[in-house]
């Protein structure tokens, strides 16, 4: 190949192409700040000559703990463009967590909203390859940590040539950590390619156009934002920051901003819709949603749809850059009752445009299960957006990668269409008295209950059956329903030895992203029955 017919794929060259096409577009919005492309790429020119004027060099590591504002955005083009790696952090985790990614990656700047600098500062003296802080005074000036102030940063690099140091498109782009639910965190690398192809496949299934306005509430820490940083910017559309997350502040910025297009996690839509229900709010133009981190119960679903929002369900996981598939849309659906079509749209679909290689199989002889939507087995990927591994873990990486294939961990059945919907994952399927119990078919029927509006199953042990499923529920404000209610529910709605055998009333952990973290829960269950015994 030559440079006549091929050329390095790396999403940085969108926001090369789109400021120029859309120059005077506006890119971003953060409060009264609005900026054109061409303002925004010269924001990520200075950021990248300051990089690189800072001594960061090709391979090294950038790390920001930042909510979804301007910087942020600007972080996703400047540091890959360098040749570094931009390593977002999770901004809700503890300082611990945050000091071992940082010293894991061995990133070698660490950007710091003002507000977050707590994650920090109890650890900034115990992360050796660091050599400078740079502090983001997005909500005040106040700089909480040694160093200089984000602008001041960014002025430095003013006039400078910005060097381009993309050679190889399987270079690391940028470093995603998984939530560590099993031990220390894992590095997941990303490269330009597999980023650069993502950013297309979500440009292409979410319908994004230059007249797209992008709500930000989906964090950009977590998988780069399901890559939108890029597929936003190559579509020449406007992205709208959000710091926080808050049903008011959506539905504010919705109108004010006139929003075609969001993701969120299902949590976040049950949210949205309460508060609609609430406040008595429906939609006065059509926006777009795309929703995963964990399978949708359909009964959220209709809820969001009857607000006036159209809901896209997509699958993925941070191994392979967020979204892998999508519950395509068929014309033959359309005359479905709206509760039919709702449990259709819970489904997780097939493969993006760009992500052809997707299969349920059975795990131990990797041989395709029927397409029955009966029989489970385990949902495998290969392609370009599966990541190139964990950073300096070459057994976990080995064990993914078992049989030529990424293996999810989650399990599905396929329908006779070739649509994929997931079950349980391996570590949350229930077998009571040797009957499978799918935690998430139990959680779709709760769902419907009228006083529910969060629900987590997960199984506890049992004298007689080894284990049960037991439900903690979030009820609607101003219910009251019993666990008697939503046992006998379950009873006359599932088979009966699936429902649930004890029900707890209450708030349920999250991850940042807003997952419930079904772990904790489950892991209370078994310590408990371990130190009663």
């Amino acid at each position: 190949m030559t440079p006549v017919n091929h050329d390095v794929l790396t999403p940085v060259q969108f926001l090369e192409r789109s400021a120029v096409v859309y120059a005077d577009n506006v890119a971003v919005v953060h409060g009264e700040t609005r900026r054109t492309y061409e303002q925004f790429y010269s924001r990520v020119r200075d950021l990248a000559a300051a990089l690189a004027d800072a001594g960061i060099q090709k391979g090294d590591k950038v790390a920001f703990i930042s909510p979804n504002i301007p910087p942020m955005l600007e972080a996703h083009f400047a540091v890959p463009m360098i040749g570094a790696a931009l390593v977002c952090v999770n901004i809700r985790l503890s300082p611990k967590e945050v000091g071992y990614i940082i010293n894991h990656s061995e990133s070698r700047i660490v950007f710091v909203d003002n507000e977050f600098a707590d994650r920090i500062e109890p650890v900034k003296e115990e992360l050796p390859h660091v050599k400078r802080i740079v502090n983001i005074c997005d909500t005040s000036d106040e700089m909480p940590l040694p160093g200089t102030d984000y602008e001041s940063f960014l002025a430095s690099g003013a006039g400078k040539l910005a060097p381009f140091l993309v050679e190889d498109e399987q270079e690391v782009a940028t470093i995603n950590y998984t939530s560590g639910t099993t031990g220390s965190p894992k590095g997941v690398m990303y490269h330009h390619r597999g980023a650069f192809l993502n950013a297309m496949g979500e440009l292409i299934e979410f319908g994004l156009t230059p007249e797209s306005n992008y709500l930000w509430t989906l964090p950009m820490f977590h998988c780069n934002g399901w890559c939108f940083p890029w597929a936003v910017t190559a579509a020449g559309a406007t992205h709208v920051c959000l710091r926080k997350v808050e049903p008011e502040t959506i539905y504010h910025m919705i109108g004010s901003e006139q929003i075609t297009h969001l993701c969120a996690a299902p949590t976040v839509l049950i949210g949205l819709s309460a508060h609609a229900e609430q406040n008595s709010i429906k939609l006065d133009h059509h926006v777009e949603i795309m929703t995963a981190g964990a399978p949708p119960a359909p009964q959220v679903i209709l809820n969001m749809e009857n607000v006036g929002a159209n809901i896209t369900q997509t699958y993925g996981l941070t191994e392979v850059y967020g979204p892998h598939s999508i519950c395509k849309w068929q014309d033959r659906w359309k005359s479905l009752d709206p509760e039919e079509k709702a449990r259709i749209k819970a489904r997780q679909g097939v493969p993006y445009v760009h992500a052809l290689h997707m299969n349920v199989v059975d795990p131990e002889t990797m041989t395709s299960v029927p397409r029955d939507g009966q029989t489970i087995g385990e949902i495998v990927m290969r392609g370009n957006n599966v990541m190139l591994g964990y950073y300096k873990d070459p057994r976990a990486t080995r064990e993914a990668f078992a049989g030529g294939w990424f293996h999810s961990g989650d399990l599905a059945v396929m329908h006779p269409d070739g649509y994929i919907q997931i079950m349980d994952r391996k570590k949350d399927i229930i077998i009571s008295g040797g009957e499978n119990i799918s935690t998430v078919e139990l959680e779709n029927t709760i769902y419907q209950h009228p006083a529910v509006m969060e629900v987590a199953v997960v199984s506890t042990p049992d004298p007689k059956w080894g284990e049960v499923p037991k439900a903690y529920i979030t009820p609607r404000p101003g219910a009251e329903p019993t666990a008697e209610d939503i046992i006998d529910f379950c009873k006359q709605n599932l088979a009966r030895f699936k429902a649930p055998k004890h029900v707890v009333f209450g708030e349920l952990p999250k991850t940042a992203t807003g997952k419930i973290q079904k772990y904790k829960l489950r892991e209370k269950e078994w310590s408990d029955s371990q130190k009663a015994g």
